[in-house]
């Protein structure tokens, strides 16, 4: 397969879960909107970073449904970030600090010893989906999902696991997804080094090197291993009142209390994935095959929708784009878009050609959504 063509598309069983609306839709600009916000975490020094995902952001979706922003950062925005940003959208915009009671290490952690942890894991350097996510009764939608690096959260399944067993949680069928049957140990080799599925260049790339850890007891989690799947946060779409529930903060508060954030690596990633696994059904997850997302050279891009289902795209001119020849090409590029594929979803998308889509990489964890969803429905 030549690099950056998109792969064979199969058909997801539609048992649990579906695209909302295969190709394009003319945006119901006059429909009710939904109690949402788009939140986006950056700092000073990525500004034009971000200014491109806003414009991107706004031409594909924001400028006819104008979702509010909230910016959030560990500092404070300085005068130049707010500015730039509230050039670049009609929307309203807010910008918070969270602050190092958040942040920060909490009163119960020995910092020193926290640190210590994190020194020792190296430099790891158009249609509206809110309201259809309500419709649908969703509660977490995401893009990608991908394997974790073992060095990441070596401990993260046997607590996860744990607070399941403790509060009696029968899956629902989602957890599966996240976790395999323990094969029975082998014997230590001379190279005892842990070799794992494949995982995606660009994750390998953030791995420290430190392949030492200790295995876990597979009898300490019912017999059962975290195969590193997890929904990849860098796009997400959750119910705010799912995180804010009982049940979640229980969770988060057993896994905040057990040091793996310090002393080990996880991320919010992870942690967002083994509590929907833990709480939550198939049906209750929507895959976004339709939503294209990069990051870095980690891509989902949508093959588009056959049939009659690609409409004429109305233009954008990005108006903080002062050169008039350079607005045009801009708006220009988007004119012509892939061509339609059976079994696409996409509206008018135009995939990087450099890059393989995430969907047809190694250590994708799209066949174990599958499974849990209902299995493929085309060959």
């Amino acid at each position: 397969m030549p690099a950056g063509a998109p792969p064979l598309i199969r058909k997801i069983s539609e048992k649990h879960d579906k695209v909302f609306v295969p190709g394009c839709l003319e945006p119901q600009t006059n429909g009710p909107r939904a109690n949402a916000v788009l939140v986006i975490l950056a700092r000073n020094q990525e500004l034009e970073g971000v200014i491109q995902s806003i414009k991107s952001m706004e031409r594909h979706f924001n400028r006819w449904f104008h979702y509010p922003y909230v910016f959030l950062n560990d500092g404070d925005f300085n005068a130049t970030f707010k500015e730039t940003i509230m050039n670049h959208t009609s929307s309203p915009v807010e910008f918070g600090k969270v602050g190092p009671s958040m942040w920060g290490y909490p009163d119960w952690v020995n910092a020193d010893v926290a640190r210590e942890g994190i020194r020792k894991q190296g430099d790891k350097a158009i249609i509206d989906p809110f309201i259809h996510m309500e419709r649908a009764n969703k509660t977490y939608g995401f893009t990608i999902a991908v394997k974790e690096l073992k060095e990441t959260v070596p401990n993260i399944f046997r607590y996860a696991s744990a607070y399941k067993r403790m509060n009696n949680l029968t899956s629902q069928g989602l957890w599966e997804m996240f976790a395999e049957p323990a094969e029975k140990p082998k014997p230590p080799t001379k190279d005892s080094k842990y070799k794992g599925p494949p995982l995606p260049e660009e994750i390998l790339s953030t791995d420290p090197g430190q392949r030492g850890l200790p295995d876990i007891d597979p009898e300490a989690m019912d017999g059962e291993v975290y195969n590193m799947c997890h929904f990849w946060s860098n796009f997400e779409i959750a119910r705010l009142d799912w995180f804010r529930s009982k049940e979640y903060n229980d969770f988060f508060d057993m896994m905040d209390r057990s040091g793996g954030f310090w002393m080990e690596r996880w991320g919010d990633a992870p942690i967002h994935s083994l509590a929907a696994g833990a709480l939550l059904a198939p049906k209750d997850i929507h895959y976004f095959r339709d939503i294209g997302y990069r990051h870095t050279t980690i891509q989902h891009c949508p093959a588009n929708a056959p049939g009659n289902r690609q409409l004429a795209r109305p233009p954008f001119m990005e108006m903080t784009t002062l050169d008039e020849k350079k607005r045009k090409e801009e708006d220009e590029y988007w004119d012509s878009w892939d061509s339609v594929k059976e079994n696409g979803v996409g509206c008018r998308c135009k995939c990087d050609t450099d890059i393989v889509d995430v969907e047809g990489k190694q250590g994708s964890c799209l066949p174990e959504w599958v499974e849990v969803a209902g299995g493929w429905a085309s060959a």
